[in-house]
């Protein structure tokens, strides 16, 4: 679960409380229990780089905002997502420790597990859903686990390039997402950024509107979910926040259900097939 600009894992949990316990409700049914992770981005933010922050006068005259962070900062003279290599390495850590089933919002995604028990670890994560630049990083995070993406070489130390993304696969055991769902999310914008939606993202996607949302426009909202093979757009009421009332979690609900009830057929194809193959193969001498 990825918050948005000037939020936090912790705050973006209270915010979405409801929509994890309905979720885990609607999920229930299928033999799915949903693990989310909460991780709050690597780059603090001062006073400055809070939009309204408009810090109440005390004693010492302290100019303190409240705990908000980002994910990266866009340098819009030079077209470039500053800092974005934290951003990726704090992907990978939290996938890290996701595989290895370490919570308390320590990760960045949404895994399901069917009839594991507490303290028996996690798989690789199936899934990743973002809010506004959390939804942005999760369409970045979608297409850069996708195995037949190829990965080009950064040009400079300076570029949005430069973070490691091969180490970002590596995080997740080379395994491509199930899903990726997107709140307001929009596509990343630097020239050097584009090889993650070209060709478009395989990855299904389900990206939701807000039909009153004044921060991200709708129209960056669809243009992501354009560079997505066969996306999912829901489009609510509201305006830039996460939804959390039945009537918005359902679709969420269903199409995690599909996507990892996909995922899990496609792993006992393959795994059908190796018994095949193995009954059918021989030693040599």
């Amino acid at each position: 679960m990825l918050h948005g600009f000037t939020q936090s894992g912790p705050l973006f949990r209270l915010k979405t409380r409801a929509l994890e316990k309905l979720l885990a409700k609607a999920l229930a049914p299928a033999g799915l229990r949903p693990v989310l992770f909460y991780p709050t981005a690597p780059l603090r933010l001062s006073a400055r780089d809070v939009p309204g922050w408009d810090p109440a006068p005390s004693a010492g005259g302290a100019d303190e905002p409240p705990e908000a962070y980002a994910w990266f900062h866009h340098d819009r003279a030079a077209d470039t997502y500053r800092h974005l290599d934290a951003g990726v390495r704090a992907l990978a850590a939290a996938m890290r420790d996701a595989t290895r089933g370490i919570g308390h919002g320590a990760t960045a995604t949404h895994g399901t597990q069917q009839q594991q028990g507490e303290g028996e670890g996690c798989a690789p994560v199936d899934g990743v859903i973002g809010f506004s630049m959390g939804g942005c990083m999760a369409g970045m995070l979608a297409a850069a686990l996708e195995p037949h993406r190829a990965i080009p070489a950064p040009p400079s130390s300076s570029s949005s390039s430069s973070a490691d993304w091969a180490a970002l696969r590596a995080a997740n055991a080379h395994r491509p997402l199930a899903f990726a769902v997107e709140y307001s999310g929009f596509a990343a914008r630097p020239a050097d950024l584009q090889w993650l939606y070209a060709p478009r993202l395989a990855t299904p996607t389900l990206h939701y509107v807000g039909a009153l949302d004044t921060v991200v426009e709708e129209a960056r909202t669809r243009a992501l979910a354009e560079r997505c093979e066969g996306a999912v757009v829901v489009v609510h009421p509201g305006g830039h926040h996460v939804p959390v009332a039945r009537e918005w979690v359902l679709p969420l609900a269903g199409f995690v259900k599909k996507c990892v009830e996909e995922r899990e057929a496609e792993g006992e194809k393959e795994r059908e097939r190796e018994r095949v193959e193995g009954d059918h193969g021989g030693g040599m001498c």
